[in-house]
């Protein structure tokens, strides 16, 4: 199972000690995550050693958690953007095991969040098409033990899509 490292310490401790030139340089990142060391260092004023110091001290601390390439759903035969709320059944210790076990192999599988409020998690799913979707709600999602109701919602268009933001 996949989950993100626990946090030792609160986001406000964590983010405090985030000073002006490391949050520029995460915002740099965010955006051309490719460049060279010498244009992040160029683009935030500071040396290339200082750069590199700072980069792996935010690589250490885990606030840069990893670098990935981020895919053209089209071009990866994925254009059907859909998010799905889930409802189990009950919140016991086995039903969400079994749920999350299952989860995280799903094919095309892009997030998943446990949340609050009405529903129980929240999932973004990229499929091929129409017929694909139907695949994954008839043949997967609805066999699933454990899972009261879903509902789906595609996407028509997308305003943002981004990971994370400073």
């Amino acid at each position: 199972m996949v989950h993100d490292p626990p946090m030792t310490s609160s986001t406000t401790e964590r983010s405090a000690h985030l000073d002006r030139i490391d949050r520029a340089i995460l915002a740099h990142l965010v955006d051309h995550g490719r460049s060279s060391l010498a244009d992040l260092a160029e683009s935030v004023s500071i040396s290339a050693s200082s750069a590199q110091r700072r980069m792996r001290r935010l690589e250490t601390e885990h606030v840069i958690r990893g670098y990935r390439a981020v895919l053209d759903p089209e071009a990866i035969g994925r254009s059907l953007v859909v998010h799905l709320s889930v409802v189990l059944v009950d919140h016991g210790s086995e039903t969400v095991s079994r749920f999350e076990r299952w989860i995280v192999d799903l094919d095309g599988l892009v997030s998943c969040h446990h949340v609050t409020g009405d529903v129980d998690y929240l999932l973004r799913v990229d499929v091929a098409d129409v017929h694909a979707l139907d695949v994954l709600l008839r043949r997967t999602l609805a066999q699933v033990p454990g899972v009261a109701r879903f509902t789906t919602m595609v996407a028509t268009s997308a305003l943002v899509d981004r990971f994370s933001r400073l």
